[in-house]
């Protein structure tokens, strides 16, 4: 790497560094605790960790002596040497890491296995790293956490524990970083969401089962009626499909060979002469069949299908987190059934819809977009042949490059069955998931048996392109949560306007108030309780609703209303007249406040 390249900008460098820093870590705590074992220590998007088995007690406090020895390492000023040996020599050398021979064994036969020395210390790993230890500025390490981890994420296999870190090159960037980081505590919308109680979790109920509270589902309910209209208007047909299918319709997709362990099952899978059930996954199969109730002519096409799918997915359990990732979650999900020619036009508008929808909400200036590709050389995990993916992957690439998108590649990031376009979205604590995904799709149509009568009389398989709008409505409300900090904007508030009285007097007026803004379709609340207008502000404050419209004396005599928003600023007195068509003009814009 070029020195020039060598800057916290450069994603290269930046995992770089924090993967030496990983190494750091794991020398420290053989120093520590001579016994520990080892297992994997990767940079990640936001820092790097250790995942170690003790063999006594580590917690959280012991983190600051860990970080005193790694300032210690890195003032050593150690040179970090790769080497590589064969197959013997690396047993031999690492007989007392069982995680590391366990890693080792997975490598092909005949293959040198890499490994990198600083110092006293050596460590399995293919790179690449910084030079030397002194290359990490000591004072910008921090160890963030540490937490539980199974062995290679599977929870049939040990718990190990998992240490959290981050560095910078400078002090002051690491100040900047936790600063953000206690900012992000304060969005994270596990801890808003149950705050504001958009919703709760059971144990009893399930990991990944959220329970969505009041607030939250009227969120989901508007979100939801907007984007059926919204592709109704684009041309789409509402579908409802069953929640459940025979293993048989899965087998034909290839869900089953490729997606099974993904999958909540119904009976004995082994058992092939008993029915055996699965809760969808997904809504395609079931969508397919709408398309071959009748026979179809290349003048049907395109058949644009959309449905609010309920899906299942078995997650594992140290994967989920609040609404992000759960295990039963709703979805705008649909299919696009093209002609080949049409493939361009159709994959654009799709693209243009996810892209309205996302600005509307006011997702989109903190998405990125990736363009996931399939691996050759792990093709058991893929359907269809080279040639058919080389072609379905062209064919995406240029519609992406038409289109002048900037996107980056995602290796073997592909569905199984064709190539796709990922919306990304990092949630506050910078972790990045999946919100929208546009996917190419050559092969299940012709699995299916869907074909269409061309103008020249032949039959002819479709493509078909599958694709959401705003795609997980939980994990949504999740996002909006955090991006807003709670205060949602007043189109998707579950509470759009509180109607408070200062004395009992009014009341009933300040009631008619409450009537007229329901009868126009405004979400309106009341409190005419004895509190103090005070508290009554301050408690419509931290619910985040964002209009209050304050009723007293004065407000009754000139048949005024007098309001105040979420943030504090007075807009003063009002006709009831002026007040409604505000907040109607607010809420028809969507305007994001």
């Amino acid at each position: 790497m070029e020195e020039a390249e060598k800057t916290f900008e450069n994603e290269q460098y930046r995992k770089t560094y924090w993967h030496t820093c990983s190494h750091i870590l794991a020398h420290a705590l053989t120093r520590l605790y001579p016994d520990v074992k080892l297992a994997i220590g990767p940079s990640i998007d936001d820092g790097f960790y250790y995942d170690v088995e003790f063999s006594s007690s580590f917690s959280q406090d012991s983190l600051k002596d860990v970080e005193k020895e790694m300032r210690k390492i890195c003032n050593e000023k150690l040179q970090l040497e790769h080497f590589e040996l064969p197959r013997e020599e690396a047993i031999k050398l690492m007989a007392n890491q069982p995680y590391k021979l366990e890693l080792i064994d997975g490598v092909p036969e005949g293959e040198a296995i890499s490994f990198y020395r600083q110092g006293d210390f050596v460590d399995l790993c293919a790179g690449p790293h910084l030079d030397a230890t002194n290359q990490v500025n000591g004072v910008g390490l921090k160890l963030t956490s540490c937490t539980g981890a199974y062995w290679r994420g599977d929870e049939h296999n040990k718990m190990l524990t998992r240490i959290y870190g981050v560095g910078f090159p400078t002090k002051d960037q690491l100040t900047a970083y936790i600063t953000a980081k206690e900012e992000a505590k304060k969005r994270d919308h596990n801890k808003i969401g149950r705050e504001l109680e958009y919703f709760t979790t059971v144990d009893y109920i399930g990991q990944g089962l959220p329970i969505i509270l009041p607030k939250g589902a009227r969120v989901i309910q508007v979100l939801q009626r907007w984007i059926e209209d919204t592709e109704q208007q684009h041309g789409y047909l509402l579908t409802k499909t069953p929640f459940m299918a025979k293993r048989e319709m899965y087998k034909i997709s290839g869900h089953w060979d490729h997606y099974r362990d993904g999958m909540f099952i119904l009976g004995d899978p082994s058992d092939e002469k008993a029915e055996c059930f699965a809760l969808r996954p997904m809504t395609c199969p079931f969508q397919y069949q709408v398309y071959l109730n009748r026979e179809r002519s290349y003048r049907d096409l395109p058949m644009k299908l959309n449905e609010t799918s309920t899906l299942f997915r078995n997650e594992d359990s140290g994967e989920m987190h609040g609404l992000i990732r759960v295990r039963q979650f709703t979805i705008s999900e649909g299919h696009v059934i093209i002609r080949p020619d049409q493939l361009e036009k159709e994959f654009k508008d799709c693209l243009d819809l996810a892209k309205y929808v996302l600005d509307t909400v006011g997702l989109l200036e903190n998405c990125t977009f990736r363009f996931s590709q399939w691996d050759p050389a792990n093709q058991n995990k893929y359907e269809g042949t080279p040639q058919q993916w080389e072609a379905a992957q062209a064919a995406m690439a240029k519609i992406l490059d038409d289109l002048g998108l900037d996107y980056k590649i995602g290796f073997d990031e592909a569905a199984f069955y064709g190539p796709k376009l990922d919306i990304q979205y990092r949630n506050v604590y910078g972790k990045e998931d999946t919100i929208v995904t546009i996917q190419i799709d050559m092969l299940l149509a012709e699995r299916y048996g869907m074909v269409y009568t061309g103008d020249d009389g032949e039959k002819k398989t479709p493509y078909i392109i599958h694709r959401t709008s705003l795609g997980c409505y939980e994990r949504t409300l999740a996002y909006l949560l955090e991006a807003y900090a709670g205060s949602l904007p007043t189109w998707l508030a579950p509470e759009q306007v509180r109607v408070l009285s200062i004395k009992d007097s009014v009341a009933s007026y300040a009631q008619g108030v409450v009537d007229k803004l329901a009868a126009q379709g405004v979400r309106v609340e009341s409190d005419f309780s004895s509190n103090t207008l005070g508290y009554k502000i301050r408690n419509g404050q931290k619910e985040k609703v964002p209009y209050m419209v304050i009723i007293g004396e004065k407000d009754m005599e000139n048949n005024t209303v007098s309001i105040r928003y979420r943030n504090g600023e007075d807009l003063g007195a009002m006709s009831f007249e002026e007040f409604a068509a505000l907040i109607k003009g607010v809420i028809d814009a969507k305007e994001k406040k």
